[in-house]
């Protein structure tokens, strides 16, 4: 299966090892986005949900997802066996209640039987990689395999309409990764040596960030009713909404 240039990106084991601790320096509102998407579910905390992940990484989301409901099972797509392998580590006895599927996510169509279905579809700092065609091809497979009333959820990162505010935001960025590195980590000591450092990762992983009105009508495109945005700060939103009966 064909692997792109995000999949080989971290499926690199120095890079994998490092993942967590770069994510807390570069994306410190990582949790508070993974809370917010799971108190917009509308779910008991008892109900035997199916899940699906597209892109596990290291397991973050899914661990929180089958924290909050007990009864969840989760198909867990990733291209990455190494990131898959952390993500293992980091649910220990909940790998149990998930079903870990290797393979790009943009063929999800082949990785999963036709006969299933989910309650919720959700991602992380994943989809941001996929170009617009192919984030509407592969939101179409998900809402394909929803269930009527079911959620789509995404935590991950904009692009800003305006170059000026697109400038402006990415030196803001910058500053607090260096603050919150406080000198410990060589890449992130000025904003300059940061900057050099998040122009190479995002050329050699190929992100494609959207802006959010672009964002929504993918979203829109792929199947959801009225998707919403519901919440964004900066480079990052949570966006998702629900299919139709």
């Amino acid at each position: 299966m064909r692997k792109t240039r995000s999949i080989k990106a971290y499926d690199i084991p120095e890079r994998v090892v490092s993942y967590d601790a770069n994510m807390e320096l570069m994306h410190p509102n990582r949790s508070k986005m993974i809370a917010l998407a799971l108190q917009v579910l509308p779910f008991s905390s008892n109900a035997s949900l199916d899940g699906l992940d597209l892109g596990i990484g290291t397991g973050y989301f899914t661990l929180k997802f089958l924290g909050q409901y007990l009864g969840a099972k989760v198909v867990a797509v990733d291209g990455a066996e190494a990131m898959i392998e952390l993500a293992r580590q980091r649910l220990g006895d909940l790998t149990q209640r998930v079903c870990f599927c290797i393979g790009d996510f943009r063929e999800l169509e082949s990785l999963i039987p036709q006969e299933t279905r989910f309650d919720v579809v959700y991602s992380s700092y994943a989809l941001h990689h996929l170009n617009h065609q192919d984030k509407v091809s592969v939101l179409r497979q998900a809402v394909k395999r929803l269930k009527p009333h079911g959620w789509f959820l995404n935590a991950d990162l904009i692009v800003a309409e305006d170059a000026a505010v697109e400038k402006r935001i990415q030196e803001i960025r910058a500053a607090g990764i260096v603050e919150r590195a406080s000198g410990k980590h060589e890449r992130f000591q000025d904003v300059a040596s940061t900057r050099r450092f998040l122009d190479e990762l995002e050329a050699r992983e190929g992100d494609q960030p959207m802006p959010l009105p672009e964002d929504l009508s993918v979203l829109q495109e792929a199947g959801l009713s009225k998707p919403a945005a519901f919440w964004v700060e900066y480079r990052e939103a949570v966006t998702g909404g629900v299919k139709g009966a």
